[in-house]
């Protein structure tokens, strides 16, 4: 398998670069691990070389005849540098060419593709400075794993906690042993969020999803080399990197940039929860509160996966390629069956929101994928790796890449 060096910065999630370690280890790579001085007061390189058994390099300074080039024979030998966490001053010495320790010196002289899971305070990560280093490092082609959302070790809320290690384990085996090409050049149309239905200029009707289902099998999609088209409702994430990123707000707005882009797709995975009511007659100002109760009389939406299992293309046996979502409360399974074959799609994708370990904006998810043949059960686990399940059980279904996608 792939050698992986393994950067590890100075952060409080260097830690985490441990689990990093040991996910590659489990997928056959080895491992070796350069450290910075900063890293080195979070975790002790003792730790590195117990599990990788080599030699954890903390400084280009080791004595020897040869030691001031080790950086450069080990950037013939890797096949990824990984940083994990990246720091914001790394990111910057990276961006301006920097070499004032093994990492940068590392990083400047190996031709091996570069990933970087950045990790930092929120308004270090939203600065110019720091924003404007990424982009350049993207324009070389640097990858990276976006940070988290959530509680950081400053004690704020917001985005910059290091990406769960599996994530970050799941890039590396993306770039070292790419995913199955079946999946390069499809169209994928990816639906993610809520949507909200207006009351009145201020007040609407909504649901607690935060689209980080949605926003995870988006990514999957396009790592796997697929051309992404996401359509989201409104959400406080930032979208992952796509071809084409459509906002919208109602399920009425959303229908109408699905049905738009789905029927020259591959395959439309609707992961967003769309409302299924709308008020039927939205005020034009705001409603005045009174004493008594206000009644408010709602609407059916239009339903945009059974539109979608109603195209001409999909009844030619030649439509995208459809998954729908059902997050239920209750005979989870046995719904999602009854939805599959009611709107027509292929798979239905069903989860217990009556978990709150598992339901709505929280990152990890367990679900049930319900298809014609049966029944496969994804344990508890990141959104991302749910994501990549759900896309395992789509493979089989792509058509070849000569037949086409829609009549």
């Amino acid at each position: 398998m792939a050698l992986v060096a393994l950067g590890v910065t100075g952060g409080i999630s260097a830690h985490k670069s441990v689990e990093v370690c040991r996910g590659l280890q489990k997928l056959g790579h080895e491992v070796v691990a350069v450290m910075t001085k900063s890293a080195t007061r979070f975790v002790g390189p003792l730790t590195f070389e117990a599990i990788t058994r080599r030699e954890a390099i903390t400084s280009q300074w080791k004595p020897g005849a040869n030691a001031d080039i080790e950086h450069i024979a080990l950037a013939s030998d890797i096949n990824l540098l990984l940083v994990a966490p990246c720091t914001a001053n790394v990111i910057g010495k990276f961006a301006h060419g920097l070499a004032d320790d093994f990492l940068s010196s590392l990083y400047l002289a190996t031709t091996a593709p570069v990933l970087i899971a950045p990790a930092m305070n929120t308004n270090m990560l939203a600065h110019p400075a720091v924003q404007e280093n990424l982009h350049v490092l993207e324009r070389r082609g640097v990858r990276r794993v976006e940070p988290g959302d959530g509680y950081l070790a400053c004690g704020w809320v917001g985005k910059g906690r290091l990406a769960e290690p599996e994530d970050i384990v799941a890039a590396a085996q993306a770039i070292v042993a790419p995913a199955d090409a079946r999946w390069h050049g499809r169209h994928v149309v990816v639906t993610a969020g809520p949507t909200y239905e207006d009351i009145d200029p201020v007040r609407y009707v909504g649901n607690r999803s935060s689209g980080r289902m949605g926003f995870a099998v988006a990514a999957e999609a396009r790592r796997r080399g697929a051309r992404v088209t996401l359509v989201a409702g409104p959400t406080r994430l930032e979208p992952p990197t796509v071809d084409a990123v459509v906002r919208v707000r109602s399920a009425a707005e959303m229908h109408t940039a699905v049905m738009a882009v789905a029927a020259g797709a591959d395959v439309v995975v609707m992961a967003a929860a769309v409302a299924d009511y709308t008020p039927a007659a939205p005020a034009s100002g705001k409603i005045a509160k009174g004493d008594g109760p206000l009644v408010l009389t709602l609407e059916r939406t239009r339903d945009i996966l059974a539109d979608l299992g109603a195209l001409a293309s999909r009844r030619a046996g030649q439509g995208p390629i459809l998954v729908g979502f059902a997050a239920e409360t209750s005979d989870v399974v046995e719904k999602a069956r009854a939805k599959r074959v009611r709107k027509a799609v292929d798979l239905v994708v069903a989860n217990d929101v009556s978990d709150p370990a598992i339901g709505f904006d929280v990152d990890v998810n367990a679900v049930s994928i319900v298809s014609a043949a049966g029944v496969v059960d994804v344990p508890r686990q990141s959104k991302s790796g749910v994501a990549s399940a759900i896309l395992d059980q789509i493979t089989p279904l792509l058509r070849p890449a000569s037949a086409p996608a829609h009549a």
